[in-house]
């Protein structure tokens, strides 16, 4: 994996690990798909200002748009809501936790819909970061239990779309630029949300000016939704759909990260052994996805392409 994709992950998961407080904060004032409304809206000005400084091209003609809209309905829309209304059933540490499903799904949905091909090693890879999330967050069957089982469901259907938009996302991908993709994802998802958000839920514009509410509104959106989706759609093009959605497996360690930061929580010896086959797993499926890339560029293996790098080396 390129030390660009490495950073971009690690920061996507700085950004959305802290994504699941600022929805809680919200959740007090707001509806789930007013939150999406705002959060689309709010990085839709972002991603507006970044292309403009940037001076990166919009070619709305260019955009197609009724696939865009789709898969910013699967990828932003529907789930952002989902998990909205997931944590007013659960904790936001358990819908991140759950989140991290996202990763299986994308496999699965792949050879199911997509013809791909996923080998042990990459099924191996999965379930060793999913035993990091079960130690770092003490899973234990008397918690499962107790869990509200409808707030259980919204958060893995939302992980299903998920999975499914990375896909998507996958293909629009080759057409259009990373930057392009966030502005069409959060255009369709503001209009789609705000039709649904005005349409059932009552949003108070004073509640607005509420400091607490401008500040998650600032880390959500702007953070979480404008920025965000620029290093998404920038691992998925450099990387893969698998790679980029290996960012929910982090999310829980960033949030745990941030409580330790911000709420001086303890560090237990969980936190690190979690992390560390949370990584390693990272690290596994990605060289796996590395040997794909590079028998799909002409080299048959990992050992023929650093042969050839050797030989150019040489000249």
């Amino acid at each position: 994996m390129h030390y660009s994709i490495i950073f971009a992950l690690t920061l996507l998961s700085l950004i959305w690990g802290g994504s699941y407080y600022f929805i809680k904060v919200l959740l007090f004032d707001f509806g789930p798909w007013s939150i999406a409304f705002l959060r689309s809206s709010i990085g839709l000005v972002t991603i507006t200002v970044v292309m403009i400084i940037l001076k990166k091209p919009f070619e709305f003609k260019h955009i197609p748009w009724i696939p865009m809209i789709i898969m910013a309905l699967i990828n932003t829309a529907i789930p952002w809501a989902l998990i909205g209304y997931s944590e007013t059933k659960i904790t936001s540490s358990l819908a991140s936790i759950l989140n991290a499903t996202t990763p299986l799904w994308t496999i699965v949905l792949g050879i199911v819909f997509f013809k791909n091909k996923a080998n042990l090693y990459q099924w191996f890879s999965m379930v060793i970061a999913v035993i990091g999330i079960i130690i770092l967050l003490d899973f234990n069957p008397v918690s499962i239990v107790s869990v509200d089982i409808i707030g259980f469901i919204c958060m893995i259907v939302a992980s299903l779309f998920y999975a499914i938009g990375a896909h998507l996302s996958k293909r629009l991908s080759s057409e259009l630029s990373m930057y392009q993709i966030t502005f069409g994802t959060l255009l369709s998802c503001m209009i789609g949300s705000g039709i649904i958000a005005f349409s059932t839920e009552r949003i108070s514009f004073s509640n607005l000016l509420l400091l607490q509410n401008v500040s998650a509104l600032i880390g959500l959106g702007m953070f979480g939704s404008g920025i965000a989706y620029i290093l998404f759609y920038y691992i998925i093009q450099k990387g893969s759909p698998e790679i980029a959605t290996m960012v929910t497996y982090l999310i829980p360690v960033s949030g745990i990260m941030w409580g330790t930061l911000l709420l001086n929580e303890k560090i237990k010896w969980s936190l690190l052994m979690g992390l560390a086959l949370i990584l390693c797993g990272i690290f596994l499926s990605s060289k796996n996805a590395q040997r794909k890339t590079y028998k799909k560029k002409g080299h048959p293996d990992i050992k023929h392409f650093i042969h050839a790098r050797l030989k150019q080396i040489r000249r």
